[in-house]
């Protein structure tokens, strides 16, 4: 299970809107086929294993990490697949929460005489997919706030300058980082001061998120990387009703996808939002800032995970801060996360903060 669910990593940011799931199938101690859902969601693992183990698969255990879909959507149900290769166990890490299998795959595999075993590495798994399962139960995807911040807890300098504040390898590893997401957000201030990219750069990899802006107005500059390169990766600006007609025409003749959000307290909902990416196939989403866009959706309780990156550079109190106003006037109050990971990375730190 643990390779399985290794497997099921790799894939993550890759097989939106469906979950990346990974397959291993064994038979007298021996490894015979292995799968990861593959870009864009199809085939699933546990076909891409199957197809691996060929008829060898007969009499052999797949442990997977989700249980296997029971429905007919664009391809077969896995559990009809599983059936048909003579597969006589499968042992699963989680249920899958969708309303269509819930339970109903686990119970396909029993009545056709399949043992199955449930439970082994639950809580990895449970996170693993819990972007999938949060569009499900709560209608928004899995969202990891990303910050690079000097040793005083800055993003940037009075005047704005921020490239770049923490080192090659740090740059390097928040790019895996983007790869494992579907989508990367900043909002429009973060677009128009700093011009940004959000591509995955030297990976290799095959599926390039999507690019997320956060601007009410929709008053993004006509020249930018993200004007000049809408064809070529995913765009998609969410706006209020008030962005003009033209600017909705001009970034949609240019290749971007407008979204229309609801507005609350002046700014864009953004439980409204993530429930809007949600539906158009979104389960995890990497927010690179800046302080107000961070700010807003610690308050909208949001966020699931905290990544930092400390410099050892200092830029005093008039620097930029990372993270906006939150209205805090008791530390009790205070919202608090459980830390996952510390590491050196080249000369800066990386931490990972999680939800308590």
């Amino acid at each position: 299970m643990s390779l399985a669910l290794s497997m099921g990593l790799r894939g993550m940011g890759q097989t939106w809107p469906n979950p990346s799931v990974g397959c291993v199938v064994v038979i007298d101690n021996q490894i015979i086929g292995r799968g990861t859902t593959a870009d864009g969601g199809r085939p699933h693992a546990e076909v891409v294993a199957l197809a691996q183990a060929g008829a060898k698969a007969f009499g052999a255990t797949a442990y997977v990490t989700l249980e296997p879909c029971a429905h007919t959507g664009k391809s077969p149900p896995c559990t009809e697949v599983l059936i048909k290769s003579g597969i006589a166990r499968v042992v699963a890490a989680v249920c899958d929460h969708d309303p269509r299998v819930n339970g109903k795959g686990f119970s396909a595999l029993k009545a056709a005489g399949i043992d199955v075993v449930t439970g082994v590495m639950a809580d990895r798994a449970a996170h693993d997919h819990s972007g999938f399962f949060l569009s499900i139960s709560q209608d928004r995807p899995f969202l990891t706030l990303k910050m690079a911040t000097s040793f005083d807890g800055r993003i940037a300098t009075a005047s704005g300058q921020s490239k770049w504040i923490t080192d090659a390898a740090a740059r390097r590893l928040v790019h895996l980082m983007r790869s494992r997401h579907d989508a990367v957000m900043v909002g429009g201030g973060t677009a128009r001061l700093d011009d940004p990219s959000l591509n995955v750069r030297n990976l290799g990899i095959a599926r390039q998120p999507v690019r997320v802006v956060v601007s009410r107005h929709l008053d993004l500059p006509d020249d930018s990387i993200f004007a000049r390169t809408a064809r070529q990766n995913p765009l998609w600006i969410c706006h209020s009703q008030e962005a003009k007609t033209s600017q909705i025409q001009k970034w949609q003749k240019i290749g971007a996808k407008p979204i229309i959000c609801d507005v609350k307290n002046d700014l864009i909902d953004l439980k409204d939002l993530m429930a809007r990416l949600v539906s158009l196939g979104l389960t995890r989403v990497f927010c690179e800032g800046g302080g107000a866009l961070a700010a807003s959706l610690i308050k909208s309780d949001l966020v699931d995970e905290l990544i930092g990156f400390g410099a050892g550079v200092l830029m005093g109190s008039e620097g930029k801060s990372s993270i906006g106003d939150l209205g805090l006037d008791d530390l009790a109050s205070a919202k608090r996360w459980a830390l996952q990971d510390m590491q050196k990375v080249g000369p800066d730190i990386f931490h990972k903060w999680s939800r308590k």
